[in-house]
């Protein structure tokens, strides 16, 4: 086999192999992961967890953070995810509806609808150039300065670490790993 044929083949076979990798990727949505307190960017909009804790129902300041919601059962206890998003772009976007978290396990837990004045408005919108929580809102100013998303998890998701927030959005899902 001479020189050409044998460069021919090998350009054949790259070639499809680009083409399987090109096919491979239609149609698939862009997933990022990071890390809690690094910035995920999806589309033209920014989210990034500031704090993920526990809350304590009992606790005069979680109280805030609990208005509206049931005294939970006793294996179970509330999540929260605190964050900040920053619209970039030059539209206004929605922001998701529901949030989920996972675990280890795969278990998922959806996002709660929320009473309290530092919760995330779950289905909203973000103006372009702003961000969320609004500059001289009580989540702003509170003291993890964050809009908050609610989660009920089993006592049992402890032992299921690490957690994991997806976002969904329309430019490609995303998931933080959260620091808990």
């Amino acid at each position: 086999m001479g020189a050409s044929r044998i460069i021919a083949s090998l350009l054949a076979v790259a070639l499809a192999a680009a083409a399987m990798v090109l096919l491979a990727a239609c149609g698939e949505e862009e997933h990022t992961h990071v890390n809690e307190g690094e910035p995920i960017e999806l589309g033209e909009v920014s989210y990034n967890i500031a704090l993920t804790r526990f809350l304590n129902p009992e606790d005069p300041e979680d109280a805030e953070y609990l208005e509206g919601q049931p005294e939970p059962q006793p294996a179970e206890q509330y999540l929260g995810v605190f964050m900040t998003i920053e619209n970039h772009g030059d539209v206004t976007e929605e922001l998701p509806d529901t949030f989920e978290v996972s675990d280890t396990t795969g278990a998922t837990y959806e996002a709660l609808e929320s009473e309290s004045t530092f919760a995330l408005p779950l289905g909203g919108e973000i103006a372009a150039g702003d961000e969320i929580p609004a500059p001289d809102t009580t989540a702003a100013n509170g003291p993890i300065k964050g809009a908050m998303v609610v989660f009920l998890v089993p006592n049992a998701a402890t032992e299921n670490r690490p957690l994991e927030l997806e976002i969904p959005s329309s430019s490609g899902d995303g998931t933080v790993e959260l620091d808990i």
